[in-house]
């Protein structure tokens, strides 16, 4: 395998997943070889200028996990608008909920 160049956004996703969060492991494990309703997620998938925790191209859904520091963010606001103009719907989940 070769190695991504550095700051790619292929490089910046495989470092996202390998250091994912307790709750972004456990759905992946929901997620992963198409064990939900049979459809195909990714992690970490860069979408413009955003890397999203998961997505699922097939239906143009996007699931994002959030921590306490998303908590009324508008920036989350900015990014979901931004998803939803590019053809993706946006659910978002507390990470205490995934656990």
């Amino acid at each position: 395998m070769t190695e991504a160049a550095p700051n790619t956004p292929t490089r910046r996703a495989r470092e996202l997943r390998k250091f994912g969060t307790v709750a972004e492991n456990r759905l992946w494990y929901v997620f992963k070889n198409r064990s939900f309703q049979g459809l195909k997620f990714a992690r970490q998938v860069p979408i413009g200028p955003y890397f999203v925790d998961f997505a699922c191209r097939e239906v143009a859904l996007v699931v994002e996990l959030d921590g306490g520091q998303h908590v009324d963010s508008q920036r989350d606001a900015v990014r979901t608008a931004y998803l939803n103009s590019e053809g993706y719907d946006v659910i978002r989940f507390w990470n205490n909920e995934v656990l």
